[in-house]
C-alpha cells in the first residue's frame, strides 16, 4: 500500500500545474495499458456497463441480417472466368469489337479471350459457374449474384479504399466502423469488428479496417492467421512481467488518479480512446486464446472447412459472429501478396486456380455451417473484390483491370436466394443492365442490416459526413 500513496501524493503533486492527465501519467512513467484497465475497473465497480461505446445500439428500423462477414477478395477477381458465363468470348476469340475500343483499355493491341475454364449449371437456380469455384457452386440457391457492379477507378489501392471506405483517400471510417458506431455490438469481451488476412493485409492496411475520425472504440481489431497460434494471434496483446493479480493492483491506483484528474479538467478524447483500447486489450486477454482456438471444434467440422489458411480463417470468423462480434473482414492474400488476384495479369489459368482452391472449400463450408446452425438468416456474408478484369487478353495468359462491370454475390441475412441481379454486356465488359455502383451496394449492405446510409451520418470538421458521402441507392430487388 505505501507504494499506491506513494504514487498518488506524486500524481497530486503533478497536477498541481494542471497538467493534463496523459503528461501525468507519463511524467509517472505508468503503462497506458494500466490507464486501459484502471477504466476496466472503474467500469466494474460503478456499473458502467452502458455506456460503453460498443454496446449494442438499436437500428433505424428493423434489419434483416445482425452481423457481416465480408470475404475480400484484393487483386480483382475476373468475373468472366468465376461466376459471369460469357459463351460469345469463345465465338469472338481474338476480336476487338468496338465497345473494348471505347473503353480504351490498356491492352489495346489485344483482342477478347475466352475463359479457360469449363462452366456447368448448378442447383434450382440453374446458375453456371466456373470449374474453379466447384464447392460455392453447389451453393449458389443461396446466393444473390450481382453482376452489374462499376466503381470509379481501375487501380488497386484506390479501388480497394472505394470497397472498404467509399473514398478514394484513406481518411475516412471503413465500412466495419460505421456499422459498430451504428449498431454497437454483442460482446462485451471481444471487439466489434475484427479484420483477418493470412500472410498479408490488403493494399491499404489498416485504412480497410480503420475508424478514421470516428471515435477510437470504432476501428476494426487486425488478425494474421497465417500461423494459427490462439495466444499469439493479435499483437502486444498481453502485458508481459505482470500476472493477474499485479495488474489488478495497478487498477485500484489508476482508477483513483483518472478520477481525481476527470474532476480537474475537460475530457481529454484521445486519452479516453486509449483508455478504452486498453480495457477491450485486458478483457481479450482472456477471450481471444479461446475464440480462435479452432482445435475445440469438432473434427467434423474442421474436415468441412479444410486445412488452408482461408478456410480456417472461415471458421474463426463464424466463432467471432458466434461470440457477438458486429462485423468480421477476411481477405484473401497468398504468400505475402497483398493483392492476391492481380496474378491474373499474367496467367489466369494458374493464378486464378490456385487462389479459388485456396478459398473455395472454406467459403462453401461457411455457408453451410451457418445455415446448419441457423446463423445464415441473421448473417450477411458477401464476397467480391475492387474491380474485375477485361474479357480481352494482356499477353498470352492474363487479363487487365476492369471497373466498368464486374460480379460481386450476397448470401444469407435478407437477400434473395438462387438469384442473379444486373448484367454485363455479351463479352463481359461493362454493366450494361441494372448497374450498381460500390456506393450502392455500400448503402444495401447498410439496410440489410437496418441502418438508415443517408442518416448514419458523423459531424466532423463542420460538416456531416458518411459511408456513401453524397451518393448511394439501395438495391431493393436483391432484398428478399
Amino acid at each position: 500500500m505505501k507504494q499506491f500513496f506513494d504514487h498518488e501524493r506524486e500524481y497530486r503533486r503533478l497536477t498541481r500545474g494542471n497538467l493534463t492527465r496523459r503528461e501525468a501519467l507519463l511524467r509517472m512513467g505508468a503503462g497506458i495499458g494500466g490507464v486501459g484497465l484502471a477504466a476496466m475497473l472503474g467500469e466494474r465497480v460503478q456499473g458502467m456497463e452502458s455506456g460503453s461505446p460498443l454496446a449494442p445500439k438499436a437500428p433505424h428500423f428493423a434489419p434483416r441480417a445482425k452481423r457481416l462477414i465480408q470475404l475480400f477478395m484484393p487483386g480483382g477477381p475476373s468475373q468472366v472466368d468465376t461466376f459471369d458465363y460469357k459463351p460469345m468470348l469463345a465465338k469472338h476469340a481474338g476480336e476487338r469489337p468496338e465497345m473494348v475500343n471505347r473503353r480504351s483499355l490498356r491492352d489495346t493491341k489485344m483482342g477478347l479471350m475466352p475463359s479457360p475454364f469449363g462452366f456447368k449449371q448448378y442447383g434450382a437456380s440453374g446458375k453456371w459457374v466456373s470449374d474453379i469455384f466447384p464447392e460455392v457452386a453447389k451453393c449458389v440457391d443461396e446466393i444473390t449474384f450481382v453482376h452489374s457492379m462499376h466503381t470509379d477507378i481501375p487501380e488497386h489501392a484506390g479501388g480497394i479504399l472505394m470497397t472498404n471506405i467509399g473514398a478514394l483517400q484513406p481518411n475516412r471510417p471503413s465500412l466495419g466502423a460505421w456499422l459498430t458506431y451504428g449498431l454497437g455490438a454483442e460482446t462485451r469481451d471481444l471487439p466489434g469488428f475484427v479484420a483477418m488476412s493470412p500472410r498479408a493485409q490488403p493494399r491499404g492496411k489498416l485504412a480497410n479496417w480503420g475508424n478514421a475520425f470516428l471515435p477510437g472504440a470504432y476501428a476494426g481489431t487486425y488478425v494474421n492467421i497465417e500461423q494459427m497460434k490462439p495466444d499469439a494471434v493479435i499483437r502486444d496483446l498481453k502485458r508481459a512481467g505482470l500476472d493477474r493479480k499485479a495488474q489488478e493492483s495497478q487498477l485500484e491506483l489508476l482508477t483513483k488518479l483518472n478520477r481525481l484528474q476527470l474532476e480537474r479538467v475537460e475530457r481529454d478524447q484521445n486519452l479516453e480512446a486509449a483508455i478504452q483500447a486498453m480495457e477491450m486489450a485486458y478483457r481479450m486477454q482472456a477471450s481471444v486464446p479461446g475464440v480462435f482456438d479452432v482445435t475445440r471444434e469438432s473434427e467434423e467440422t474442421r474436415k468441412l472447412y479444410g486445412d488452408s489458411e482461408y478456410g480456417k480463417g472461415c471458421l474463426i470468423a463464424r466463432r467471432l459472429i458466434e461470440e457477438g462480434v458486429r462485423v468480421v473482414q477476411l481477405s484473401l492474400s497468398i504468400d505475402g501478396y497483398d493483392i492476391a488476384w492481380d496474378t491474373g495479369h499474367g496467367d489466369i489459368v494458374g493464378g486464378h486456380a490456385a487462389l479459388a482452391k485456396a478459398c473455395d472449400q472454406g467459403i462453401a463450408a461457411l455457408l453451410k455451417d451457418l445455415k446448419a446452425r441457423g446463423l445464415l438468416d441473421e448473417t450477411l456474408v458477401v464476397w467480391g473484390g475492387e474491380f474485375g478484369r477485361a474479357p480481352t487478353s494482356e499477353g498470352d495468359k492474363g487479363r487487365d483491370h476492369d471497373h466498368y462491370g464486374y460480379t460481386v454475390w450476397m448470401a444469407g441475412g435478407g437477400v434473395k436466394k438462387g438469384f442473379s441481379y444486373g448484367a454485363t454486356d455479351e463479352f463481359g465488359l461493362s454493366a450494361v443492365e441494372d448497374r450498381v455502383h460500390v456506393h450502392d451496394m455500400n448503402a444495401t449492405i447498410l439496410h440489410l442490416m437496418g441502418l438508415d446510409h443517408e442518416k448514419l451520418t458523423y459531424r466532423y470538421s463542420g460538416r456531416d459526413y458518411r459511408l456513401t458521402d453524397v451518393h448511394g441507392r439501395v438495391v431493393h430487388e436483391v432484398v428478399a
